[in-house]
């Protein structure tokens, strides 16, 4: 699959996400932050494994989860489980708005996690986005016209998504074996996951037509988004990924705006400005290209009196940019191979 195919599974994914928040909003008034995360992802899982009965063709070409990706996949359903309750408690007990822009938090822990347990390497454009999502999170988890109040609203927000960091990162790993397979399995177990916890919990279960409607929430939200964005993040990978996906939290709150007339204050605009700086850092950090350059060198020296050359295969590991008026390379010479005497 091609980058701007790529790009373009990411943005996608981020604007049915951005369906989520609103929506569900409006349906926490009939059920449980719980069950309607467990109906979310179960319809998640229903309707991409539909979808699968008609591309029989796209699931035999791909390849299937192993044993050794089972590491990753249980990691993945466990945290899918958390973090989905986490963030419709937030949305229940503060604003869809701030519960949006929130969700951009995301794109800070994906990256951390990264750097620090799968040792991606992270430039300074990304640390000074980092910084400015962070100081944004903050701003928008208080509330108040006089004074700040914290709002635990914000703080389960926030809790889902370092979930769904160590979650992208997960999914990251295993994101080049089946879609549907990825999919079907996260939205299944982590549905039934979540199910399980609201019949202990002892929620009431809904009405027949809220439960429909969750579940198809759930497929559009849910599913259409996951299958997009593992299908971008097996090209752009994780990070990179989480990047473009900080659409949806903007979207989202657009929508909060539009659907459900929610006032945004000026703590909000201010977080709003904040966050839009520190997610175009890292848009504008995706635009770094990692490639290598072969090249073939020869050299003459002198063994004994004698003068003979050398032919030296090696390759610079760059980063590489292109903007309106720069273009430059970063190179970390590597030497791959050597061939002594090929010109003798």
């Amino acid at each position: 699959m091609s980058r701007v195919k790529a790009i373009l599974y990411a943005l996608l994914a981020a604007t049915f996400y951005a369906i989520n928040v609103p929506i569900s909003k409006m349906l926490l008034k009939d059920v449980g932050p719980t069950t309607m995360a467990a109906l979310l992802y179960l319809g998640a899982g229903i309707g991409i494994g539909l979808l699968s009965l008609f591309n029989i063709k796209d699931r035999e070409n791909s390849e299937r989860l192993s044993k050794k990706d089972l590491p990753f996949v249980i990691g993945m359903i466990v945290l899918d489980v958390a973090a989905p309750i986490f963030l419709m408690l937030g949305i229940t007990y503060g604003s869809s708005a701030n519960a949006s822009l929130l969700g951009n938090f995301e794109i800070v822990a994906t990256t951390v996690i990264a750097l620090m347990i799968f040792k991606e390497a992270v430039s300074k454009r990304l640390w000074a986005a980092i910084a400015l999502i962070t100081l944004s999170s903050i701003l928008l988890s208080f509330e108040g016209k006089d004074s700040f109040r914290f709002s635990y609203g914000s703080l389960f927000v926030l809790a889902a998504t370092v979930f769904w960091g160590f979650e992208n990162n997960c999914t990251r790993n295993i994101s080049s074996k089946s879609t549907y397979e990825i999919v079907v399995l996260k939205g299944l177990f982590s549905g039934l996951g979540a199910l399980a916890i609201a019949l202990i919990k002892r929620e009431p279960l809904p009405g027949i037509l809220y439960i429909g409607a969750a579940l198809l929430l759930g497929f559009v939200s849910y599913g259409l988004s996951i299958f997009l964005y593992v299908r971008a993040q097996n090209v752009l990978g994780a990070a990179k990924t989480s990047a473009y996906y900080a659409v949806a939290p903007f979207v989202g709150a657009f929508l909060s705006f539009v659907v459900l007339r929610e006032h945004l204050s000026w703590m909000y605009l201010i977080g709003l400005i904040v966050m839009i700086s520190g997610s175009a850092l890292v848009v504008a950090d995706t635009l770094i290209r990692h490639h290598t350059h072969a090249h073939q060198h020869t050299f003459t020296h002198t063994h004994d009196g004698t003068t003979h050359t050398h032919m030296v295969t090696h390759s610079h590991d760059h980063n590489h940019y292109v903007t309106d008026n720069r273009h430059g390379h970063h190179h970390t010479n590597r030497e791959l191979e050597q061939l002594p005497g090929a010109l003798h």
